[in-house]
């Protein structure tokens, strides 16, 4: 499958993409000879200059006779397949820079194994597929968070908060450090409660960001209203603002300042929603689409309406937080919470493949694969393999085949071998 790995950082993060200069130059070549063809003046091309075309001269005359307009045609597919050659060029070159980090973690939650996932989707080919897309991949290895020693719950029900609190500090580091270089950042748990670390790690450098949560879970709840006392089920309300006066602080959790506010969140693929995080959905304005929404509108016009929510107003970087949870369990066996219902394969990559198409995506997460939860080894590689392609399809990996292998076609130098052999039979 083909894709297009696009440029290392977005131009939400401060630099105008090399593909859209490239489209510039294409274009502004392209109008050139459009003029020329239709035997535009020196004066025509300075005056359409003006009203579109920057930087742009001939240095010649346009022939105004048959031999002269049969040259002037022959330049425009010169000239065209110089800036297809050009252009294709410019876009190979230019390539995503992608740090990924394996977060082999899984003490946000109380089930083991979870800190397998990362290995399990690096065996299932993530490395070989972002590099077959054309990504320059910077493998960083897995973190080896720092051992808590003692860790007794909080209020007598959230479990392993230090643990949770130092490696998402340790994770930030990292991703901050991942961004700050230029590279696009992923992240491979583990569980969900990592994305403190990389959604706050990454603000640093991205103060705009704006986060697309993919998941069956709101992991919205706060230490005060959780029901299962897990880390997993709460990062969001440690990042949101309005939710600062509701969150108490917990032992290892001094270091996080929230940094997103509620317009900067959107929710796709919810299915088991808590009631106090239902209320904190609605009360806070939080725009969200259920699976029954995605049911009644579409998956297309849900992205529709997420874009219009996050980046119509202003470009700005993205931050996919993907649980593989959000899609249905048939797909996605090997996983801690699944929940019947959910996206279909079709959906999930359509989300991913518009992300991808926005040329903002900055940092992905992709969590929750638990290989020891899974029945049998197939159900482990099938797991392994959505989660990748959920990431090579963030990266440019696309249905619809491969796209920028060829220039132009091949045309027969020669008759054909077997042709030769059939006149001489005759």
């Amino acid at each position: 499958m083909g894709g297009d790995c696009g440029e290392g950082v977005p131009e939400a993060c401060g630099r105008r993409s090399f593909e859209a200069r490239a489209r510039d130059a294409v274009w502004e070549g392209a109008e050139c000879y459009r003029l020329r063809a239709r035997g535009g003046t020196r004066n025509e091309v300075k005056r359409d200059r003006r009203s579109g075309i920057k930087r742009t001269r001939f240095l010649f005359p346009v022939a105004s006779s048959a031999a002269g307009l049969l040259s002037v045609m022959s330049l425009r597919s010169s000239l065209s397949r110089l800036f297809q050659k050009q252009a294709h060029s410019a876009f190979k070159k230019s390539v995503h820079s992608v740090a990924v980090i394996g977060a082999p973690f899984s003490k946000g939650q109380k089930r083991r194994g979870v800190e397998h996932g990362p290995s399990a989707i690096r065996e299932a080919g993530l490395l070989k597929r972002l590099s077959n897309l054309g990504c320059r991949v910077n493998d960083l290895g897995d973190l080896s968070f720092t051992p808590v020693a003692s860790d007794e719950c909080y209020n007598n029900l959230i479990v392993n908060p230090r643990s949770v609190g130092l490696a998402n500090q340790e994770l930030a580091e990292a991703v901050s450090r991942a961004v700050s270089s230029g590279h696009r950042c992923i992240t491979v748990g583990g569980d969900h409660s990592l994305a403190i670390g990389s959604i706050s790690g990454h603000v640093r450098h991205c103060p705009d960001l704006c986060v697309i949560w993919v998941d069956a879970h709101a992991d919205i709840n706060t230490p005060l209203t959780t029901l299962s006392g897990s880390l997993h089920g709460q990062p969001v309300s440690f990042l949101l603002r309005e939710l600062q006066d509701k969150v108490p602080s917990l032992p290892g959790f001094s270091w996080i300042k929230p940094c997103l506010s509620s317009p900067d969140i959107v929710y796709i693929g919810l299915r088991d929603v808590d009631p106090a995080e239902h209320f904190i959905l609605k009360n806070y304005d939080i725009l969200y689409f259920s699976m029954r929404d995605i049911d009644r509108l579409g998956i297309q016009k849900v992205m529709e309406q997420t874009f219009d929510q996050l980046i119509s107003k202003k470009q700005r970087p993205i931050h996919l937080s993907f649980d593989i949870d959000a899609f249905d369990p048939s797909l996605a066996p090997a996983t801690g919470t699944p929940v019947v219902g959910g996206l279909t394969y079709r959906e999930g990559m359509y989300i991913t493949e518009e992300v991808h198409n926005t040329g903002l995506l900055s940092a992905l997460d992709l969590v929750e694969v638990n290989p020891l939860l899974a029945t049998s080894e197939e159900d482990v590689k099938a797991t392994a393999g959505l989660a990748v392609d959920v990431i090579a399809s963030s990266f440019g990996q696309k249905r619809a085949g491969g796209h920028s292998g060829y220039d132009q076609l091949p045309t027969p130098s020669s008759p054909d071998e077997s042709d030769n052999e059939e006149r001489v039979r005759i």
